[in-house]
């Protein structure tokens, strides 16, 4: 008998905290307090939380990812933080290709996306008209398929934490570092790349940010058991075009820290002022997920067949 197959839903939660505050025994502590988005429906599921504030209004940006289809898109949703109260999402970035991780920042008064586009063979940033509903592709930054590219201001330059797509789960066990001038660029990859090969913890997870120590910290992921197990943070004891010193913190998150349907992992911490953002995941083993699938891979081979027999004859 066919294996059972497991299919990742994630779900995404909201607290009142500095990223720095929000270890994992104060998630532990305010757990009833996570204000949860809604549910994204049937086979999709919303993850890699960033966010924007306008007033009393929290913009947040999203994965939205379908089973039926396996493409991702960006979505915007709006949470009032006074009301506790969501409305609902809208698509605000698709492409023909994936997208993920929608790392948002603002830079000298304007609103700048990063989002994965590892399959265009990219790095790029995006710029937001005043809506924050329509964005422009502005540059690529890195000419590799890199994934959850997360940016950073420090010591008068630009970093760049990123993974690569490669064989046997590169992008899961190697960290990779590049810095710039200027937020275009020119971005140049730190020679003693990777800096860190661990399944453990080296994917970035989130925003980096600096500690009371001083240190620079980024949030990573914990491959070692599945993907997105669970996340830790690094700290960087040195970060200079010339030398980098990176080693565990210490600090390890679980979804079992704030959920008890979401128990199976924790890949994204990310920071928008008092306010921490994180998703937790669930496995799930139906067997329905099989069926998902022959019926997708039916379509696919379906629009194949009738796109041949509606080209032309050779004259």
């Amino acid at each position: 008998m066919l294996r059972r197959p497991r299919t990742d839903f994630w779900q995404v939660g909201i607290v009142q905290a500095d990223i720095a505050e929000a270890t994992p025994s104060f998630l532990a502590e305010r757990r009833q307090d996570v204000a949860w988005m809604p549910p994204a429906g049937p086979w999709r599921y919303f993850a890699d939380p960033f966010a924007l504030r306008r007033g009393d209004t929290l913009h947040v940006f999203v994965e939205a990812f379908d089973h039926r289809t396996k493409h991702g898109t960006i979505e915007r949703h709006d949470y009032a933080l006074s009301e506790r109260r969501w409305s609902a999402g809208r698509t605000v970035l698709e492409r023909p290709f994936h997208l993920s991780y929608p790392y948002v920042f603002e830079h000298e008064g304007q609103v700048f996306m990063v989002p994965e586009s590892q399959q265009a063979g990219e790095i790029a940033l995006y710029r937001a008209d005043p809506s924050l509903d329509g964005w422009t592709r502005v540059c690529e930054l890195l000419p590799v398929r890199g994934v959850d590219a997360s940016l950073f201001q420090h010591g008068g330059r630009w970093w760049m934490f990123y993974a690569v797509i490669g064989a046997g789960g590169l992008d899961q066990r190697e960290l990779r570092v590049a810095h710039a001038p200027a937020l275009t660029g020119p971005w140049t990859p730190v020679a003693s790349n990777p800096v860190r090969i661990d399944l453990a913890g080296a994917r970035p997870a989130g925003s980096p940010f600096v500690g009371a120590d001083g240190k620079v910290c980024l949030p990573v992921q914990d491959c070692s058991r599945t993907y997105g197990g669970a996340l830790q943070l690094l700290r960087f004891d040195e970060l200079r075009p010339d030398r980098v010193r990176v080693e565990a913190a210490g600090i390890r998150y679980n979804g079992g820290l704030v959920s008890d349907d979401h128990t199976d992992g924790f890949h994204t911490l990310s920071s928008c002022g008092d306010l921490t953002l994180f998703d937790v995941k669930r496995i799930d083993r139906s067997r329905a997920k099989q069926w998902l699938d022959l019926k997708r891979r039916a379509k696919r081979l379906a629009d194949r067949l009738s796109g041949r027999r509606r080209q032309p004859l050779p004259a």
